[in-house]
């Protein structure tokens, strides 16, 4: 199996990467990044179209597994234009050439395509997207799915965690730098009920979907959502980093309400249903938040 991972040097796909290279040794891994090239990666401008297709010419995959996605909602709201490139327009090209070049696209998508008005929500629910962000990773679903729906798979996950190269790569991680920095006075949302989800068990999940479909032959396409189903609120979150850490949190005061300057609405629950998943026989199983924090902060 040829795979390409794109954003392989970022939180999830630097996960993917080395799940799928470890899976199985005659498994070709051809990473790609923009930026933090390093190792075995190798640089490529995923909106340089040319540049891309002649990659894909080369290397004939049979998975490309799309990470790469400019995923914060503040950043997606003050540079709109280079989000709707990344998340939209590389999307779509990507899609074309998985069609052209007859191989598996498996699409990275998020909770956030959804109000989060009416959770759990199966893969059938009627995204409504209340953030830039979102709306333009549906708009990728979009394209996706009217060009090229029978030779591709979206995969649309919550918040992630894991092992950060650094703290900002993760929304999870960045948290712990607030418990930590008692000098540093903090409101932190205590009202969007979020389900934060390793990035090794994303990358296990997806995995298994592309030797499902490819060495297994089964037909597997369309959308499918994968979750932890522990909640928290992010003030929720900064509780339990203390309670590791054994230390206080005075210095963060819980927000009961989403500030009004803030640039990107947060839907208050999108939790995603892992029912599609579990129909495919897909393992849904993920490590407890508690005891992968303990480990990892080496308490």
């Amino acid at each position: 199996m040829k795979v390409i991972v794109t954003g392989a040097s970022g939180l999830l796909g630097r996960a993917v990467y080395k799940t799928i290279k470890e899976t199985n040794s005659n498994y070709e891994v051809i990473g790609l990044a923009k930026s933090r090239v390093k190792n075995d990666l190798k640089q490529l401008d995923l909106t340089d179209k040319s540049a891309v297709e002649s990659l894909i010419e080369e290397i004939k995959p049979d998975v490309l597994i799309h990470c790469a996605a400019e995923r914060r909602p503040e950043v997606v709201e003050k540079n709109q234009e280079v989000a709707f490139e990344l998340n939209v327009n590389t999307t779509e090209n990507l899609a074309k050439l998985s069609l052209k070049y007859k191989f598996l696209l498996i699409y990275i998508s998020t909770d956030y395509v959804f109000d989060g008005k009416n959770p759990p929500y199966e893969v059938d629910d009627t995204p409504n997207p209340i953030n830039l962000y979102g709306n333009t990773k549906y708009q990728g679903e979009l394209a996706i799915q009217k060009i090229n729906p029978d030779t591709s798979i979206i995969l649309r996950v919550p918040i992630l965690y894991g092992e950060a190269e650094s703290p900002a790569e993760s929304s999870v991680n960045i948290l712990v730098d607030s418990v930590k920095d008692s000098s540093k006075k903090a409101d932190i949302n205590n009202i969007s009920k979020r389900y934060p989800t390793n990035v090794e068990d994303v990358a296990r999940v997806i995995k298994d979907l592309a030797v499902k479909r490819i060495e297994q032959n089964n037909p597997i396409k369309g959308i499918s959502h994968f979750s932890a189903n522990e909640m928290f609120t992010k003030y929720e979150i900064c509780k339990t980093f203390a309670k590791i850490l054994n230390c206080s949190i005075d210095h963060l005061n819980p927000a009961d309400s989403q500030p009004p300057s803030a640039a990107a609405k947060q839907p208050l629950n999108s939790h995603l249903s892992n029912k599609r998943l579990e129909e495919l026989d897909i393992d849904t199983k993920c490590v407890g938040f508690e005891e992968w924090w303990t480990k990892y902060l080496g308490v």
